[in-house]
């Protein structure tokens, strides 16, 4: 592979680049698993580049909404920063405060999407010979799929069928003798994924937010 195509450091993986890990994302035991606002979104606006990695435009769509949603719950924050220090107090803020949902229901939307892309790279972690197709088509059917329209879902059938091969995503993260370092540490990033994801659903969950939209 050409150096320039390289999308990682030499000697490093993919994970290096990103601005923030989910794995350095403060999570309040003392306060109810509170998540850092700040950190958070970082984190997120950081896994919207995966989708460069997996290369097809088809993944634009998918990507735009992500930063979309992110900057609803960024706009509420730069609104009243002393009340969003963690994304807990700004949807509480919001919904009590300002009586409204507008960056609830982004991060609502969110936490769909960063769900749905966990769950699609824990399966396929999870299972050595599965191609991205099949492990993206199966997180699409238990996540985003029940609430998305006749219109959108084509839209994500063909981002799932842009998928690369396995090899050359792989080959995307890290160097040929770095592979176990990438699924490594691209597994310890997930697992932090998954569980602000869980933190953050199971609070919308309490405050009503979660529905059938």
């Amino acid at each position: 592979m050409a150096t320039q195509e390289r999308p990682y450091p030499s000697g490093g993986t993919f994970l290096d680049t990103l601005t923030r890990s989910f794995k350095d994302v403060p999570v309040d035991a003392n306060n109810d698993k509170a998540v850092g606002t700040t950190e958070f979104l970082e984190a997120a606006d950081s896994l919207t580049t995966l989708f460069d990695v997996l290369g097809s435009v088809a993944f634009k769509p998918v990507q735009s909404d992500m930063h979309g949603n992110i900057k609803k719950v960024r706009d509420l924050q730069s609104s009243a920063p002393d009340q969003c220090k963690t994304i807990q107090s700004a949807v509480t803020y919001e919904l009590k405060t300002l009586k409204k949902k507008n960056a609830s229901e982004g991060l609502m939307w969110l936490l769909r999407g960063l769900d749905f892309t966990s769950q699609a790279l824990r399966q396929n972690l999870s299972n050595a010979s599965e191609e991205l197709s099949t492990s993206f088509r199966t997180a699409y059917s238990t996540t985003l799929k029940q609430h998305h329209s006749l219109l959108i879902k084509p839209i994500f059938s063909a981002a799932m069928s842009a998928t690369p091969y396995r090899r050359d995503f792989y080959a995307k993260l890290g160097d040929e003798g770095d592979q176990e370092r990438v699924r490594r540490e691209l597994s310890e990033w997930v697992g932090a994924l998954e569980g602000q994801v869980g933190i953050l659903q199971a609070f919308l969950a309490r405050k009503e937010v979660l529905g059938k939209s």
